[in-house]
């Protein structure tokens, strides 16, 4: 059984022997191995090293740590299928699913190899007599990034690449429910070029958190995760004075017009609610349909295909959903399908009782769908995370949109239509970060910023893009005046620049 420990300064560490946390093979319920519990010893270690380490990469051209994304991404694509392997073994999600993460935290390194034309500032010749004006981006020095279960190598890609080719040196604190892939991730940026004291991992739960979130030495911590914890390392975090960007949690609807192509909507709704077993940020965990009619057909549609979905485990291939990633998180998710069933709404398809053949072990669950549920049951009003979808109806494209502008979450949200002013007036409207027309998981590509509106966003900067870009430097303005031989006198009033 391995044990998954620290990766500080290029070298393996176990810990000090405190607690550990196990991990789990989620289709058989196995324990694989397990996870030393790192604390303030482990992130003040990281730290000294990455501080250390700090002005020479930061100093280094820009294009060399350019040239260090380059290999990064070849390495990325070479290692793609093992990544994914792991992922699967420790998250899974199916095997397809898993290299599908792996490319859309490649892009992120794409973008970032990008870094110098990223970097370019300001320049203004002879601003006044005499005088030029530049800007310049500079990195914020050592940063921690804290990432979720739900995609162990693509929310770690979306902050470390930015971070590190701009020049700081990058913490990860991954989950302790599969540190595996993460683990994998520090080593091929190591292997990349990054050197070893630019980037570490320490594994651990609320402990190494909160050394991070108090360490005076670290400048900025990029988190995702659920909207209590988000919130806890935003206002932690910032109390301590770093620059903080907490990506929370999401409830995200799917308005489904009177005009809209139902089948694609259909089709739509399975990837987007039962793919990866409902355990992504950007999930659609509910439909709203626009009348009753729209409502009935959408059901009549859904229904079959959520009982014959094909389920198993992750590496097999033909799945297209695979186990819980925890025993735990599996019954926490049967448990808001028993609330569902309490508050009176309709369970349409009810997967609670699935059990896989040959897996009885393993973390099941089957996919769920209720009908006729409002805004006043919790199943609405909270995130399961988990592949459960509701229904909820509504009688016009206003009260459609109210309910979605009504609810605290504003991660994601999708509308499927013909109609052009509709799609337009909706993406005007709606107060979501992140809008699809037609489109169930709009999740932007990397040279554009991910984040959300309302409490799925604490701080001011989204991930990656070029507000990824903002959030890893810090703006300096320099004004320049050389001497002429003119010999103008103090000045004792506000300079201006005539």
């Amino acid at each position: 059984m391995e044990t998954f420990g620290h990766l500080i300064g290029g070298e393996r560490q176990s810990g000090d022997g405190g607690a550990t946390t196990p991990v789990f093979d989620p289709a058989t319920g196995e324990r694989t191995g397990q996870v030393a519990g790192g604390g303030r010893k482990e992130v003040d270690a990281a730290v000294r090293a990455a501080v250390a380490a700090l002005p020479d990469w930061a100093g280094m051209s820009v294009l060399r740590r350019a040239r260090v994304m380059f290999r990064l991404k070849e390495l990325l694509e070479e290692h793609r299928d093992e990544l994914a392997a792991l992922i699967t073994a420790q998250h899974g999600k199916t095997l397809d699913d898993a290299r599908g993460e792996v490319t859309r935290g490649i892009e992120v390194v794409e973008f970032a190899c990008g870094v110098p034309q990223l970097l370019k500032g300001e320049f203004n010749h002879n601003v006044g007599t005499g005088v030029d004006a530049l800007s310049f981006r500079q990195p914020v020095g050592v940063c921690a990034g804290i990432t979720p279960f739900n995609f162990p190598v693509m929310v770690p890609l979306w902050m470390a690449p930015m971070a590190l080719a701009t020049g700081n040196a990058f913490i990860l604190k991954p989950s302790e429910r599969d540190p595996g892939p993460a683990m994998r991730l520090v080593g091929l940026m190591h292997e990349a070029g990054v050197p070893e004291g630019v980037v570490h991992l320490v594994n651990g739960g609320k402990e190494a958190v909160d050394a991070i979130l108090e360490h005076p030495d670290i400048a900025a911590v990029s988190f995702v995760g659920s909207t209590a914890i988000a919130d806890y390392i935003y206002t932690t975090g910032t109390a301590h004075g770093k620059r903080v960007q907490a990506l929370g949690g999401a409830k995200n609807h799917m308005v489904v017009m009177p005009d809209a192509d139902l089948d694609m909507a259909v089709d739509a709704l399975m990837g987007a609610g039962y793919g990866s077993a409902g355990e992504r940020c950007m999930a659609v965990s509910v439909a709203v349909p626009v009348g009753d009619k729209v409502a009935d057909a959408l059901i009549e549609r859904l229904a079959p295909k959520v009982r014959g979905l094909k389920i198993g485990p992750g590496s097999e291939p033909g799945v297209e959903m695979g186990p819980l990633v925890t025993g735990a998180h599996r019954d926490k998710v049967k448990g808001y399908v028993d609330l569902g069933v309490e508050e009176g709404a309709e369970l349409v398809v009810d997967g609670r009782d699935f059990k896989m053949q040959g897996y009885e072990g393993g973390f099941f669950i089957g996919g769920c769908l209720f009908d006729r549920v409002t805004p006043e049951m919790r199943i609405y009003k909270e995130e399961i995370f988990g592949p459960v979808l509701s229904v909820v109806r509504r009688p016009d494209y206003e009260s459609a949109l109210r309910i979605v502008n009504d609810h605290e979450y504003g991660n994601g949200v999708a509308i499927f239509t013909r109609d052009g002013d509709a799609a337009r007036s909706f993406a005007n409207d709606v107060k979501v970060g992140m809008v699809g027309v037609n489109v169930p998981i709009p999740v932007p590509m990397a040279f554009h910023s991910f984040g959300g509106w309302k409490r799925s966003l604490f701080g001011d900067h989204h991930m990656h893009g070029m507000e990824g870009v903002r959030f890893y430097t810090k703006q300096k303005a320099v004004t320049t005046r050389w001497p002429t031989g003119i010999k103008a006198g103090a000045e004792f009033v506000m300079p201006t620049m005539g």
